[in-house]
């Protein structure tokens, strides 16, 4: 069993910010494999399958970012799972647009939906799959910005990305962080070649 785990701010309101990056990606791999979201008993959404006899989940929390951990909790005790199967795709300002990077593990890199994920579970030790959404923001206006809208200019522009996290998180649902690292390994460096 795997779980995906975006973050993001639920509601209407919040569709197409920066901030929603994570969600975004899920939706897209959602609307490619034919899932729809359905709510839980708990606070997320969720939607299953299974693909090469792994079972996995995709969940959105219905918690604000700043209370990811909620869901993450909720969901690693429900399906009994380790932190290595739990995939967190979240947002990062100190990414470039549409840059994508994945790491095994870490600190909360000051993004306050991972800090409430790492509080909840009492580890850092889950991979995260973060999608770059750039810092053109002035001291003091950090917040504003994730919470604005991506232009139609920018979603254009990170579209390619959304691909990528599509097939980043397939290769996480098949084989797991390594499947995943070595996928984007070797697809970053056939981009440098070709560059």
């Amino acid at each position: 069993m795997r779980v995906i785990l975006g973050i993001g701010n639920p509601g209407s309101k919040y569709e197409l910010t920066r901030h929603n990056a994570g969600f975004m990606a899920l939706d897209y791999f959602a609307d490619k494999h034919r899932l729809k979201f359905k709510p839980s008993k708990k606070d997320y959404y969720k939607a299953g399958g299974t693909i090469r006899a792994t079972d996995f989940f995709l969940v959105k929390p219905t918690t604000f970012v700043n209370l990811s951990g909620i869901a993450a909790f909720d969901i690693v005790n429900e399906f009994n799972i380790k932190p290595e199967d739990l995939l967190i795709v979240a947002d990062d300002i100190n990414l470039e647009e549409g840059r994508i990077r994945i790491k095994k593990g870490g600190s909360d890199g000051g993004h306050n939906g991972l800090k409430s994920i790492i509080y909840h579970l009492q580890t850092n030790n889950f991979p995260r799959l973060r999608i770059g959404i750039g810092n053109d923001f002035e001291k003091g206006e950090m917040a504003d910005y994730v919470l604005d809208k991506f232009d139609e200019t920018t979603l254009t522009k990170i579209k390619p990305s959304f691909d990528l996290c599509n097939d980043l998180i397939l290769q996480f649902i098949i084989g797991g962080i390594k499947s995943m690292s070595d996928h984007f390994s070797k697809v970053s460096k056939e981009i440098k070649e070709n560059d």
